[in-house]
């Protein structure tokens, strides 16, 4: 049996049972994530699985950091193959940890992919995940809507303009886009040049005064 497969999880009948008469068909309310607004408004295209995995996942980068890996190839200026790699020789290293389940998960799910990811399956996935990148199903917009996504809420800093979000609006899309006030730069009290720098964007925001 595949790693991932219809009952992953479901390790009884009441879990089944509630998953797939009741949960399975229901649309996605996403309350938290870090969705960039402006791929959601200009419908990104990712070329390939070192943009959609890597260039904004925290939970990866961290474990690349644990597993060794140069902050070159995590956040660094290395190419998009290359954090994919250093992203496979981390996977199998996740074992028993969410990243790894959910590594799978998308492979099944957006590609069809039953292989596990290692160094040994890394080229074919490589090559066979970033040829059905390139249709359309699988820009941001079709994702959204493949998995019935009615509504999401991005994390956003108050300094930020929301332009997007507005953009998003008069797009029409299916998927409300909502923002969330994420004011973290506001603790930043011991970094004094970072903390007035955001304090002078926050302002100029407001309009108005903020000391």
């Amino acid at each position: 049996m595949a790693f991932i497969h219809d009952e992953f999880l479901l390790n009884n009948e009441p879990a089944r049972r509630l998953y797939h008469e009741y949960a399975a068909g229901e649309p996605i309310l996403d309350y938290h994530n870090h969705l960039p607004p402006a791929e959601i408004a200009e419908n990104r295209q990712f070329a390939n699985l070192g943009e959609i995995w890597l260039e904004g996942d925290h939970y990866k980068w961290r474990a690349m950091r644990a597993n060794g890996e140069p902050e070159e190839v995590i956040t660094g200026n290395a190419g998009a193959k290359d954090k994919y790699l250093a992203w496979v020789r981390t996977v199998p290293h996740t074992l028993c940890n969410p990243l790894y389940h959910w590594t799978h998960l998308e492979l099944k799910r957006h590609f069809g992919i039953d292989t596990l990811l290692s160094g040994d399956t890394a080229e074919e996935i490589w090559e066979t995940a970033n040829e059905k990148l390139a249709q359309p199903e699988l820009s941001v917009h079709g994702v959204l809507e493949q998995f019935d996504v009615r509504a999401l809420c991005t994390t956003d800093d108050p300094t930020e303009s929301l332009e997007y979000h507005v953009a998003i609006g008069a797009l029409g899309v299916r998927t409300k886009v909502y923002p969330t006030f994420r004011p973290d730069k506001a603790w930043g009290v011991d970094q004094p040049e970072l903390f007035n720098t955001w304090g002078d964007k926050l302002a100029a925001a407001a309009d108005g005064d903020t000391s």
